[in-house]
């Protein structure tokens, strides 16, 4: 029997490997032996016919693919990249790397061949979370364990589906409401968590900051506020109470959607709950100002001082395995590595610990700056890391547009099928979970190790070797001796003695002691209410809702909104085929309320047209009475739905908009 850790969201379950099956682990702390249907079928990931088995080569994207030696294939990029300039060479990584994969192409890419623009498929889900932590913390953490729920009278959850998107975690949740946590869902849907709530709140789409502001305010006014806690260990409450205070209130609540009486049952239950964790995702972050929501969402934890304390704080759930491990490596284009931003001190500790003088001065391009750069034909070269970029960045039509301009594209991928691989020149077959080992973070800073299942394919190389291997073809082979993953984890470990006094403490454990149980990085660090500020105070914000996202108009009645569903994986590259996922829902629909679907012409489970302003797909029409009326949703597992989705940007985390784009839907047969 083998033990090791689920490839599929942040939750990050434990698993057995036992006679060809897999089961959950009873011990592990996080599951218990529980394990969701993705993560049950996870072995049908690796045996898929989709799977890229050797190295594939065309010198145009018109041309068929060829296969190719790793010899030549290795070559040929350490020749494009010698070829070019480091500002004109970008890396897209992913959220599905191991961290010792993600640790060695980020120290390649910024730290020997020079170009700052390295970034990650997480940069579409999770950066207006690391960008408020740091703005009110001064650090990237994440104060919150997924235990820490059992301490918890209240559960907030806004802007996301943890019933279908963090299966098991929800799960945790039903079974201790049966002891008494209370749970409020805010989203503009009725969604599978919601059902599970002791009050749903139909929120209209994009205004969550006003319903925040509006719970501050009430905060304030109703003396609900810790005074000791805010003095004491926050910046700037005096100047945040004048600002807030100056908002319209009436027009903040009828901004919300909601009701006096439901604010007031949500206000009523927030302060009745002494313990409250507020979790949220996609549905804060993926917006033109989602930095502030969070922050909006985040000061209601500092000035009810329901913070540093069991049972409190705000928890940002990430949907890939290892989004945080990529964060705390510098898998960002926003950071170098181990938390640390880019200022002159930073890069001259990376460059004498990596023993090099090429680290860049400065941020680089991040995902859809990419691609924006690319068309403006300042893009030679991208390497692209299990990821499939064309399938999830927003305006596809625009991002099909750049991808074509850049002379020279990798694909690394363990899969043959990706809408990205119809633009490469160059496809690398790499393992995939279950054939490699390394190490992940989960959503609560648990860093566990993956082992081992199944023997590797013939031709396929781990990441982390791939990466070894152009190093080698650059000249830097020196400085990239590694045999094994565990020497990269170890030289890892050290880097993260950089990080802000410490914090980033993994060097506390070992791989070997990995093997055995999980690893929690940062335990206790904001238990005296110091954090990692100049002053060591948390900083508060006052936001206000600039409305800068797409607004319906007469052509464009309806609100987008997307997210997952609980038994696909993103574009089912692994889960599409697997017979006993599939059955449990359709991987295209569009929700729309029936009330709409009247007034539209469009009847219950007819084929219809989703137009945006950028393009258009084909679906099927599912009545949902939970749905807000001129909002429709349709899932991320249609491959095709970045047709419609606009390419605005947060501007401080620059996370694209993906849930306020405009469409209208039509019948297909008109």
């Amino acid at each position: 029997m083998i033990k090791s850790v689920c490839g599929y969201c942040g939750v990050g379950c434990g698993i057995e490997f036992e006679e060809s099956k897999l089961i959950g682990d009873l011990s592990y702390p996080i599951n218990e032996g529980l394990v969701c249907a993705k993560g049950v079928s996870e072995l049908h990931s690796i045996q898929t016919p989709t799977r890229l088995l050797r190295p594939k080569i065309r010198t145009s994207i018109e041309e068929e693919y060829k296969e190719s030696s790793w010899e030549d294939a290795i070559s040929l990029i350490a020749t494009k990249i010698k070829a070019t300039t480091p500002n004109r060479i970008a890396f897209y990584l992913s959220g599905q790397l191991m961290s010792e994969d993600y640790y060695i192409a980020n120290k390649l890419a910024k730290g020997f061949i020079g170009t700052p623009n390295v970034d990650t498929n997480s940069r579409t889900c999770m950066a207006s979370a690391v960008v408020a932590y740091k703005k009110i913390f001064g650090i990237d953490y994440v104060p919150v364990r997924m235990e820490d729920v059992e301490s918890a009278n209240l559960l907030i959850v806004a802007g996301a589906n943890p019933a279908e998107a963090h299966v098991v975690f929800w799960n945790k949740v039903k079974k201790l409401k049966k002891n008494g946590l209370k749970v409020v869902v805010i989203d503009p849907r009725y969604t599978e968590s919601a059902k599970n709530a002791d009050l749903y709140l139909p929120i209209k789409p994009n205004s969550d900051i006003d319903f925040f502001n509006l719970v501050a305010m009430r905060l304030i006014l109703d003396n609900q506020i810790d005074e000791e806690f805010l003095y004491k260990h926050c910046n700037d409450f005096d100047s945040y109470k004048k600002e807030l205070l100056k908002l319209p209130k009436t027009k903040l609540l009828k901004r919300t959607g909601l009701t006096k009486e439901q604010f007031e049952e949500f206000i009523k239950m927030f302060y009745e709950n002494q313990n409250t964790i507020s979790a949220w995702t996609m549905g804060l972050n993926q917006s033109s100002q989602g930095v502030e929501k969070n922050i909006a969402l985040i000061n209601l934890h500092l000035l009810s001082g329901k913070m540093s304390k069991k049972g409190n704080g705000p928890f940002s759930l990430t949907g890939q395995p290892n989004a945080m491990g990529g964060r705390e490596v510098g898998g960002l284009a926003t950071m170098l590595a181990v938390h640390l931003d880019y200022n002159e001190e930073n890069i001259a500790k990376v460059n004498q610990f990596w023993k090099t003088s090429k680290v860049p001065k400065g941020n680089g391009f991040t995902a859809v700056e990419i691609f924006h750069e690319a068309l403006k034909g300042n893009i030679d070269c991208l390497i692209i890391c299990h990821t499939d970029p064309i399938y999830h960045l927003p305006n596809r039509h625009k991002m099909e547009k750049a991808i074509q301009k850049i002379p020279f594209v990798v694909e690394i991928n363990a899969y043959n099928n990706s809408e990205t691989s119809q633009f490469a020149h160059l496809k690398l077959p790499a393992t995939p979970w279950g054939e490699k080992e390394g190490t992940q973070t989960n959503m609560d800073r648990t860093i566990t190790k993956q082992e081992i299942l199944t023997r590797k394919s013939i031709d396929c190389k781990d990441d982390w070797m791939v990466f070894k291997l152009l190093a080698d073809a650059l000249g830097y082979g020196g400085k990239f001796a590694y045999e094994k993953p565990e020497d990269i984890f170890k030289e890892y470990q050290e880097m993260c003695k950089l990080s802000h006094d410490g914090h980033l403490d993994i060097y506390k454990t070992s791989y070997q002691e990995l093997t055995k149980k999980p690893f929690v990085w940062g335990e206790g660090l904001f238990d005296t209410n110091e954090f990692f500020t100049p002053n060591k105070k948390a900083n508060l914000f006052c936001v206000s809702n600039k409305t800068l996202s797409e607004k319906p108009n007469k052509i464009y009645p309806f609100v987008l909104l997307t997210g997952r569903t609980r038994d696909q994986w993103h574009s089912g590259t692994k889960t599409g085929f697997v017979e006993n996922l599939k059955k449990f829902k359709p991987e295209n629909f569009v929700e729309i309320h029936p009330l709409d679907g009247v007034e539209f012409g469009i009847k219950d489970g007819s084929r219809v047209w989703i137009q945006s302003p950028r393009g258009q797909i084909e679906s099927y029409a599912k009545y949902n009475e939970g749905i807000m009326r001129k909002t429709v949703f349709i899932p991320i597992t249609n491959k095709k739905i970045n047709y419609l989705t606009d390419d605005l940007l947060d501007l401080s985390s620059k996370e694209p908009d993906y849930n306020h784009s405009v469409v209208r839907i039509v019948s297909y047969f008109q």
